[in-house]
């Protein structure tokens, strides 16, 4: 007899940016580690379809999955606490496209005339689609975007109320994380605002199981009992969800407070206690490093941290491999420009410039890429920063004065970066980008005898990255390139269009300057850093450590 399917949702009360998408990935990860297959989905109540032309300020980072769907950043979040889930573009989905799904149904008569509303059709899609990213898993746990009392999230909040009654009381689970602030002047902890918010989803017929009071200190009991008492609910099933300095320790909080357990019990899943010695071995790396370096992000969305949150995420990973701490120093690259900010490149042990679009601050990032390469320092460039190493070093190495991109300048008379031929027969910008999963084949020796920093890196000759991006190396460039020694140590070949394409570029007489065309911080988790930010680090470690002798 086939188990029965066990959903969690996850709401959030009070005000946005809370911590849903931290909670729910950690409780899929404490749930993982219970031996119970597990799979994470995200909707977001925007009426874009994704978030893939939104701005990095509204919105943080696009994360991109391997089958190239562009996702919400909470998809980044899932996929370093959640090892064994595989995750595709049915894992997020927003109210623009199940509204886009519904009226297209409608247009080829898909529901025989009938009157179109909010509720059933829009809440049937919605629950569809929850489904059908559920499949094959024991455990879907749903994280609702948006904040309770929001009129946009009000179809999801329906749809789910819908499934605990069609999937049956045991087998859904309601977790409402809500703030329980700390009101110095009068020395106490308010409960009010987690009162309201519970209230407001019960009058639309959702009771919370379980809540999670997001504070800045664990709430005594009598406090969780108050609680419970006002959002019927017993004060065992109220937890702290308190703040702490690094996010990969919220699983072990959770634990530590028995959370898991208590989900267990609701949901009656029969399970083991999780392993989490690799998790804290992981932790005790990060919270006790041998030493600590600093990372130059250069880039221009440097006051919206959220922008680079995968390579943020991606740099501790590094660190945790290299059992050092890393500090970023986020560099303005249009300050940059006006001839600031200069002392923070001389500060730094590495250099990072990541992916991108758009001309503003471009000059910026260039400089910081010429600089790391005649200074010696270790340099990272990802996506766009691969593109503009490439300038760079055409400008200054090949002395191709002109050098630039396509996209700044569609007439240049030097496009060392530019479409592919096959990509220009599009008239439509979405139908020239490269999304998702693509092979490389990696170069295994930059010189007779020494090995590239990509081999060095990966100790493989074949490897699979994600891409987000729509220029490329131009072809007609390329011997320039290597003849004035860049080495081109990761190429793509496309069979269809029957096109090489530069993947990785580096500097075989520098300590470590390598660029991808990929987004290699998409695949970096906590136990298992990438192999590219790993080596970065380890080569911005030896250079603090040149420095300090």
């Amino acid at each position: 007899m086939a188990k029965q399917k066990k959903y969690i949702f996850v709401t959030g009360g009070v005000l946005s940016s809370i911590g849903k998408g931290i909670s729910a990935a950690s409780i899929g990860m404490l749930m993982e580690q219970r031996g119970i297959s597990v799979t994470m989905i995200k909707m977001d109540p925007y009426l874009n379809v994704d978030p893939g032309t939104m701005n990095p300020f509204q919105h943080g980072e696009v994360f991109v999955l391997d089958d190239g769907a562009e996702t919400d950043l909470d998809l980044g979040h899932y996929s370093r606490f959640v090892q064994g889930a595989k995750f595709t573009r049915k894992n997020s989905f927003t109210t623009g496209r199940i509204y886009d799904a519904v009226i297209r149904r409608e247009r080829a008569g898909g529901y025989l005339g009938e009157t179109i509303q909010v509720i059933p059709h829009i809440t049937d899609e919605i629950k569809r689609n929850i489904r059908e990213a559920a499949n094959g898993y024991d455990l879907a746990i749903v994280e609702v975007g948006g904040t309770v009392g929001d009129i946009e999230s009000l179809p999801f909040l329906e749809a789910i109320r819908q499934m605990k009654g069609e999937e049956g009381a045991s087998n859904v689970l309601f977790v409402h994380l809500t703030l329980v602030p700390y009101v110095a002047a009068a020395g106490e902890l308010k409960t009010k605002p987690t009162q309201h918010s519970v209230k407001e989803l019960r009058e639309i017929g959702i009771q919370p199981d379980i809540l999670l009071c997001r504070t800045d200190r664990v709430l005594p009991k009598e406090v969780k009992d108050k609680i419970g008492l006002f959002c019927n609910v017993s004060g065992a099933q109220v937890f702290s969800a308190t703040d702490v300095a690094n996010i990969y320790e919220v699983p072990l909080l959770f634990h530590e407070e028995g959370l898991d357990e208590e989900i267990a019990e609701k949901l009656g899943i029969w399970s083991g206690r999780p392993d989490l010695s690799r998790w804290a071995s992981m932790l005790k790396t990060l919270h006790h490093p041998e030493a600590e370096i600093s990372v130059g992000i250069v880039g221009k969305y440097t006051d919206w941290r959220d922008s680079y949150k995968s390579i943020s995420e991606a740099l501790i990973h590094g660190g945790v491999a290299n059992h050092v701490r890393v500090n970023m120093v986020y560099v303005d690259s249009e300050e940059l420009e006006k001839g600031g900010q200069l002392e923070l490149l001389a500060s730094v042990d590495g250099i990072l410039v990541p992916g991108g679009f758009g001309e503003r601050g471009i000059e910026g990032k260039i400089q910081a890429i010429h600089y790391a390469r005649t200074h010696g320092v270790p340099f990272f460039g990802i996506c766009l920063g691969m593109q503009l190493a490439v300038i760079e070093f055409a400008r200054n190495v090949c002395n191709i004065a002109e050098a630039n991109s396509a996209e700044f300048r569609p007439n240049g008379s030097a496009k060392v970066i530019d479409l592919m031929e096959s990509q220009k027969a599009h008239t439509d910008l979405g139908g020239t980008m490269r999304l998702g999963a693509y092979p490389c084949q990696l170069v295994k020796e930059a010189k007779p005898g020494i090995k590239t920093k990509a081999f060095l890196a990966y100790q493989a000759e074949s490897i699979i990255e994600r891409h987000r991006h729509r220029f490329e190396v131009s072809n007609a460039y390329v011997a320039q390139l290597k003849e004035k020694g860049l080495v081109i140590s990761g190429k793509n070949f496309n069979a269809d269009t029957q096109e090489e394409l530069v993947e990785m570029v580096e500097s075989p007489d520098h300590p470590w300057f390598l660029s991808c065309q990929f987004h290699p911080e998409f695949l970096s988790h906590p136990l298992k850093p990438h192999p590219l930010f790993a080596a970065f680090v380890a080569a911005a470690k030896n250079r603090n450590r040149d420095n300090r002798r």
